[in-house]
């Protein structure tokens, strides 16, 4: 039986060579302050030269003396216990970083010996006579001319090609340096060549997949873990990508035995809308994208999204709607497969058609990209979306029956767990990451807000029914999932995302900005300055006063937004004077007279952003799941992607703020009634009647059927009028007293929702 214990909330930090267990171990008073439960630490394994995130860790797995090393974290955690706090930390499982290959052992070997290597079992490599590299390891470090002529040997005896320098296999070094290249197990390729010799994190060439199959490499990557979970100095973990991994479930189920039932296991699992977790892994939950998307949802007005539809189309020629994405979505992914992953469609390819040597290998890579591209969710080899794999190839089947015997072959090499499932989910996985997160979601404009990690932009507002319905069922599932809203992988944070959202209110006021903008400006892409121009409403200050600070986090935004979408500048083929043109452009819109046009927008919805920024965040706070509060947001955030989401945060900050206020008494309420959001906590919709109806969010929490705890915000503020929330009734749980717990007030039976927002946007009731 399960002791686990029920986190009241977790506290990410993003650690890093100026930020270590140390400056943890600073801040855990004012953590205490908050009513945190569990520092939430990001990975603390030793990590490449310089990393700022850790998830390039190399081996041997250790605890990193850049952060302060095992005595570092041990200090931290008797801190942390002496003040009532656990500890949980993220773990890396997939991949291991091999950017500078020299510098891991592992892989340097796997060079150095090629198959012969005591570490080529720990890499998904692909040494097969027909790799394309004539049997060896495919490194594409080259030009894209292939010119070798830079090769040389180094001082240490390394192969070096500019500052790429790797091994050589003993007895191989005569010669010229291209004589010896020739005699490696590796082969260096031009970066472009579509070749590749191991398995990656989706296109990232500085991370190679870990074979977790393989006990050996399970306990060669675990052992650290389990001498962390031995000494007591953690209390759970948080597994990075799971499905990257050969077999997600026995993975989770060998995880489970080592870190024992009184620890806890989130894991980054990226939910489609209709997909659910499957039930049987041995998981607290995911980290929380999924119930990021419906509260987004939530504030997003849908007779807004229409408008918005229209201002897309006209100045995109897209309309970003769900016919749109879907078609646009499929053609993404089967372009992503053939140009980032050949390889493994190739290899792919090549174990089904293993299995089944009549079958046609064009087709069945044929039909491998249609499943891939219309699957919809990261892999579909769990037991409860099998069905999901099968009905797809029925479909595709229908509409192009030349692919019905490749997917004959496909479905009967899938039926049971093994090579062909298990490679096709990974390259689902990638290439669905890949080609909609990291790629389409640059490339189309309605509501940027919406294209988030985990998002739904296709269907970007969630009804009241739909946002009950989930939560209760989240309640009876997944009671202690986490509950993102910022994270250090989110494309903008909450309050960034809370701002844009508005406009879905304003759609009237935000076409005259628009026209402003496209007026007074020199707009260089229509698509590119649209999706810029809601990111830019979506961080303006508040007082209007654009710094130049700011204006060159947004010109480092824009160069990374427009090389990800790849529609007129790339990482590999940057088009200097486009880049040079949006610099431009940025500073024209964040200087007068333009300027003037945003600020006045902005304190226009000022108020209502602070109202639904507070909702969203007590909803967070107070809805089912344990709530993960991303470091700083405790305070008003205003980061984009990475890496300006990791900046470092000023934890000195005074808790008299809105936001933190709103974080202290909501986990005070949380820690006054554990029952109430514990494993066994209910979740109930309030009835609601009357003109304000749709705008009025009430729920109650509690244990078996009777509430303990009430919540009432509102959502389209902005054009919630104070005669109809008067108007709007909200029928209280029976037979007691609800008491507001910040100003003491009582109501029975019912409460009108202007009443209960007097004093602040969200009231928190508790039973008198």
């Amino acid at each position: 039986m399960s002791t686990r214990p029920t986190p009241r909330a977790t506290y990410r930090f993003q650690l890093n060579g100026d930020f270590g267990f140390a400056d943890v171990t600073a801040t855990l008073d004012h953590l205490v302050d908050l009513g945190v439960s569990h520092v939430y630490l990001s990975p603390i394994g030793t990590a490449a030269a310089g990393s700022t995130h850790g998830y390039d860790w190399l081996p041997p797995p250790a605890v990193s003396d850049v952060l302060g090393g095992i005595d570092g974290l041990r200090e931290l955690r008797r801190a942390a216990t002496d003040r009532g706090l656990g500890i949980i930390i993220d773990i890396v499982p997939n991949h291991t970083g091999v950017a500078d290959a020299l510098a891991n052992p592992w892989f340097a070997d796997l060079l150095r010996h090629g198959h012969r290597s005591q570490y080529a079992s720990y890499f998904d490599v692909d040494l097969s006579d027909d790799n394309g590299a004539d049997g060896k390891i495919a490194l594409p470090v080259v030009a894209a001319d292939g010119d070798l002529s830079p090769l040389e040997i180094d001082e240490q005896g390394n192969l070096r090609y500019y500052d790429h320098a790797f091994p050589i296999a003993p007895g191989t070094a005569d010669g010229t340096a291209a004589e010896v290249h020739a005699r490696q197990h590796y082969k260096l390729v031009p970066w472009n060549s579509g070749l590749i010799g191991y398995r990656r994190f989706f296109t990232v060439n500085e991370l190679a997949g870990l074979r977790q199959e393989d006990p050996a490499v399970y306990d060669a990557t675990h052992g650290w873990l389990r001498e962390l979970i031995a000494e007591d100095l953690i209390d759970g973990v948080r597994v990075d990508h799971p499905d990257g991994l050969w077999d997600p479930q026995q993975y989770l189920r060998n995880l489970r035995h080592d870190v024992g039932d009184d620890r806890l296991i989130y894991i980054e699992k990226i939910l489609a809308p209709d997909e659910p977790l499957e039930p049987t892994l041995p998981v607290e939950g995911t980290t929380g994208y999924d119930q990021m998307r419906i509260i987004d949802g939530l504030f997003v007005a849908p007779s807004g999204v229409v408008q918005l539809t229209e201002l897309n189309e006209h100045l995109t020629g897209d309309t970003g709607d769900a016919q749109w994405f879907a078609s646009v979505e499929h053609q993404r992914k089967l372009t992503t497969l053939r140009e980032s992953f050949p390889t493994e469609l190739r290899r792919l390819v090549r174990t089904i058609t293993h299995s089944d040597p009549a079958a046609d290998s064009e087709s069945i890579a044929d039909a491998c990209a249609e499943l891939i591209a219309a699957l919809g969710v990261y892999r579909a080899d769990y037991p409860s979306l099998r069905p999901r794999l099968e009905t797809t190839a029925v479909r595709i089947a229908a509409a192009n029956p030349s692919l019905t015997r490749a997917l004959d072959a496909i479905m009967r090499a899938t039926r049971s767990p093994g090579a062909a499932t298990s490679r096709l989910a990974q390259t689902c996985g990638a290439v669905t990451a890949k080609s909609v997160e990291d790629s389409l979601f640059y490339r189309t404009a309605r509501l940027v807000s919406a294209q988030e990690v985990g998002g739904d932009p296709a269907n970007p507002a969630v009804s009241l029914n739909e946002f009950h319905d989930h939560n209760a069922q989240r309640a009876r599932r997944w009671p202690l999932a986490m509950t993102a809203t910022s994270t250090h992988d989110t494309k903008r944070g909450e309050d960034v995302r809370a701002r844009i959202a508005l406009l879905s209110q304003v759609p009237e006021r935000w076409s005259l900005v628009i026209e402003r903008v496209w007026l007074g400006t020199e707009i260089p892409d229509n698509l590119t300055c649209y999706f810029l121009l809601q990111n830019i409403f979506g961080v303006w200050p508040a007082d209007g006063e654009v710094t130049d600070e700011l204006r060159a986090r947004l010109v480092e935004y824009a160069r990374k937004a427009s090389r990800e979408a790849g529609l007129r500048t790339t990482w590999t083929e940057i088009d200097e004077d486009f880049e040079t043109a949006i610099e431009r452009w940025i500073h024209q819109v964040t200087t007068d007279p333009i300027a003037t046009a945003v600020s006045d927008l902005v304190a226009r919805t000022s108020s209502a952003w602070r109202q639904e920024t507070l909702a969203r965040k007590a909803i967070a706070l107070l809805g089912p799941g344990v709530p993960d509060i991303y470091q700083g947001t405790e305070w008003w955030d205003d980061s984009l992607v990475d890496p300006d989401n990791r900046r470092p945060v000023d934890f000195a900050r005074s808790l008299e703020h809105p936001k933190a206020e709103l974080v202290r008494t909501a986990l005070g309420v949380r820690a006054g009634h554990p029952e109430a959001f514990g494993a066994s906590s209910t979740y109930h919709r309030l009835p609601v009647d009357g003109p304000a109806s749709d705008h009025a969010i009430a729920f109650g929490r509690g244990s078996d059927d009777a509430p303990e705890i009430v919540v009432i915000a509102a959502r389209f503020t902005h054009s919630l009028k104070p005669e109809s929330a008067a108007d709007t009734v909200i029928e209280l749980p029976r037979g007691t007293r609800w008491r507001d717990v910040r100003t003491g007030v009582t109501h029975s039976d019912t409460v009108d929702l202007a009443a209960a927002r007097t004093d602040h946007p969200v009231a928190i009731l508790v039973r008198d």
